[in-house]
């Protein structure tokens, strides 16, 4: 029992960095959009590279171990390309100003502000959930590989909250809205090892994990292309969003290799 309470200790630390990044947002003014599209190109840089590198690598793993090499391959692939078709589906479906960004009066790009935090957050929250069993399980199995992987997970959540909070709050203003979004969606990781752990443990395996982690990575990289890196373009036209896309994918790299 004291096991797995120290693995769900980690998880919780490590998912309320999400609201430590939200702070950090939280800290600058309204009107800075410089640091609105610094904020963006590098949450999108992070959300791309960990989903590439790292997550889709994860997926294939998982159904290669299941299924054998050629068919986990190709079972990781579709689990990617299913992400993209459902978060597609969900844009498709919930009112969009995209297409069009650049004729938005100030109160329809207010909205689609809002709108890009709230399903940033949601990403967020489906990405983090699967993560927090993995390092819960981590954490039971190998104690000092599960510090490992909370301290990367706690530092690439720290931009995933403000890719979250940032959006939401030069939006609406509220910076108590920002900070609770962001914060909730940081909390589905210890709820995923809550979960993981009262009920789903015994369903788990790699072929489970390697479907999740695939759609994943999907979401993540459909919500970077098409949600972050033009909302950024459209507040600052400068070099800014590919210099804190450049930085963000750089930061990602680094705690991955705290791994």
């Amino acid at each position: 029992m004291h096991d797995a309470i120290f693995a769900l200790s980690l998880t919780l630390l490590a998912g309320l960095a999400t609201g430590l990044g939200s702070l950090i947002a939280l800290f600058t003014k309204r009107t800075n959009t410089k640091f609105l599209a610094l904020s963006l190109g590098f949450s999108a840089g992070v959300m791309i590279y960990v989903s590439m590198v790292e997550i889709f690598n994860k997926s294939k793993d998982f159904l290669i171990s299941a299924t054998g090499e050629n068919m986990g391959y190709c079972l990781a692939t579709a689990s990617f390309f299913f992400g993209v078709l459902f978060i597609g589906l969900v844009d498709y479906f919930v009112p969009s100003t995209e297409g069009d960004i650049g004729n938005l009066r100030e109160c329809d790009k207010t909205t689609a502000l809002k709108r890009m935090g709230v399903m940033t957050a949601l990403a967020i929250g489906i990405h983090n959930f699967p993560e927090g069993m993995v390092t819960f399980t981590s954490a039971l199995k190998d104690p000092h590989l599960g510090v490992a992987i909370a301290i990367a997970i706690a530092i690439h959540n720290i931009p995933e909250g403000i890719a979250t909070s940032a959006p939401i709050y030069f939006s609406t203003g509220s910076r108590k809205r920002a900070f609770l979004i962001s914060f909730a969606s940081g909390l589905a990781e210890p709820i995923g090892a809550a979960i993981g752990f009262l009920i789903l443990m015994p369903f788990l395996n790699d072929a489970v994990f390697g479907v999740l982690f695939g759609a994943i990575a999907g979401i993540m990289v459909f919500i970077s292309i098409e949600e972050l890196l033009p909302m950024a373009r459209e507040y600052e036209k400068s070099k800014v969003t590919i210099i804190g896309f450049t930085v963000g994918m750089a930061v990602m790299a680094l705690s991955l290799l705290l791994l």
